[in-house]
């Protein structure tokens, strides 16, 4: 059988960074093993229903570099692949479940399940539903169930758990898991309202849909023993499971906002590139080697392994991404970013020709993060109108340091060819023959030129600006001087 996998996000909401990677692992996983990975929606729990995350999902998981083989937007053998569309299916199985006496009507009021949750934390003992003493057709009995049933009262459909035993399955990442049925509570599978909770409708989609090889977090990892038991209940053979560590704050915590974004489209809006952060997040719980970091898509899926995905958690370094970030700036051609750097440039009302952009952008990417530093770092590259650092210039600008300055500018007007070369090697025979340090000529023309005391070459800077420019800001601001 092929491998098939899902990545099966609720809409409650726009896409977390943790969801992010699950649903890259079960990308590499599938590309990896030539299968298909769908994403399904898992859409039941209408009371938290977030307007246009599931928009959100698809937009991010595509500028991400993952398109799904199936999909509610694709369609597929195997749909819908929405669960609100799919109401009837899991009413279908719960009424198996029913007839097969492993599962149970439960008649109990909200009122009713919080006095008991109140007792069993008085008597220091864990929530959990207990058939025997509440509202249930084991305790109400066939003709009082039968009777509410006929009234039209309102009860929900619970997993019927072995009161004894050990339910056991394995995790590629974890191992072997064991835990005793009577730690296990009896889940409600369908809610009151007929629609049904994540436990059955994930199974039931799981089975439905042919899927091998379940790829989520590790929250849903205690979950997991009452999906065996559905799975059991069925007569369904079980897909293989991997739940994948938490992602965690610097200080070892579950990743949370109190420590800065989460949610994906943030690092869109930051300016990351999609492949700066596919690379990174991968690299959160699993690495295929110690030697190398920056990896393509297409290395990754080559490379990618459940087996060597880690069981700690793995700490979000946001310093580390920003660092991948500016290594993706560095290594792209420049010619490749113009489309994306004059969309930049645009908003800030900045035209130049794509040849002056890639140049400008070669010069600076050295000294910046993200690609729309440009026109912020490099104000000085597209405008005479740039601020001076007063302290910068007080550092160096002086009497002597003016003369040095008015020494050197005909030497400037005179070079025929104005690259970096030439003018490194004419300034620093000019140094050179009048024993002066070349500190006193190159921190003053970079304060003139740029106004900054940091920023790229300052010959290299020199020659991308221009000969007229650079004679036309030393002169003006030797003007200005007085």
């Amino acid at each position: 059988m092929s491998v098939r996998v899902r990545f099966a996000p609720s809409p409650t909401g726009f896409l977390h960074i943790g969801g992010l990677r699950t649903a890259l692992y079960n990308y590499l996983f599938a590309k990896h093993h030539g299968g298909e990975c769908i994403l399904r929606i898992e859409d039941t729990d209408q009371t938290r229903f977030v307007e246009g995350a599931e928009d959100n999902i698809v937009e991010i998981c595509r500028w991400a570099g993952m398109e799904f083989d199936e999909s509610p937007e694709k369609g597929g053998a195997f749909g819908p692949y929405r669960q609100s569309d799919r109401t009837e299916l899991y009413r279908k199985y719960a009424n198996q479940l029913l007839e097969s006496g492993n599962a149970y009507r439960a008649f109990d009021t909200s009122e009713e399940l919080d006095a008991m949750r109140e007792r069993q934390k008085n008597a220091g003992i864990a929530a959990k539903y207990d058939r025997t003493v509440m509202r249930s057709e084991y305790t109400l009995g066939p003709e009082e169930t039968q009777r509410l049933l006929d009234s039209g009262a309102d009860y929900c459909i619970r997993l019927k758990v072995p009161v004894s035993g050990d339910i056991r399955f394995n995790d590629i990442v974890r191992g072997e898991v064991i835990v005793n049925a009577r730690d296990v509570d009896d889940q409600i599978l369908l809610k009151s309202d007929g629609f049904p909770t994540y436990h059955l409708a994930n199974v039931v989609d799981d089975h439905l849909m042919e899927i091998t090889h379940v790829i989520r977090g590790e929250e849903w990892l205690p979950s997991t023993p009452k999906h065996v038991l559905l799975y059991q209940a069925f007569s369904w053979d079980m897909p293989r499971f991997a739940h994948l560590p938490l992602l965690l704050n610097p200080d070892k915590s579950k990743m949370s906002k109190r420590f800065g974004d989460v949610f994906a489209k943030s690092f869109r809006e930051k300016g990351f590139f999609p492949d700066a952060l596919i690379n990174f997040v991968a690299l959160l719980g699993w690495n295929p080697t110690s030697d190398r970091e920056i990896f393509s898509m297409q290395e990754l899926i080559d490379a990618f392994s459940l087996e060597k995905v880690n069981k700690a958690g793995a700490v979000f370094d946001t310093k580390k991404l920003e660092w991948m970030n500016a290594q993706y700036l560095r290594s792209t051609e420049p010619l490749h970013l113009i489309p994306a750097l004059q969309i930049i440039l645009k908003e800030h009302s900045i035209e130049v020709t794509d040849e002056r952009a890639a140049k400008i952008l070669k010069l600076l990417r050295e000294r910046i993060t993200f690609l729309n530093e440009v026109p912020t770092f490099g104000a000085y590259m597209f405008s005479d109108s740039y601020e001076i650092d007063e302290e910068y210039k007080a550092k160096h600008w002086n009497a002597e340091t003016a003369g040095v300055i008015n020494a050197v500018l005909p030497l400037l007007k005179e070079l025929n060819a104005f690259d970096h070369i030439t003018i490194n090697d004419a300034v620093g025979a000019y140094s050179k023959e009048h024993g002066i340090a070349s500190k006193l000529i190159i921190h003053p023309l970079r304060m003139m030129l740029t106004g900054k005391q940091v920023g790229a070459g300052l010959y290299e800077t020199m020659e991308v600006l221009g000969k007229d420019a650079c004679i036309q800001r030393i002169e003006r601001f030797l003007q200005t001087q007085g």
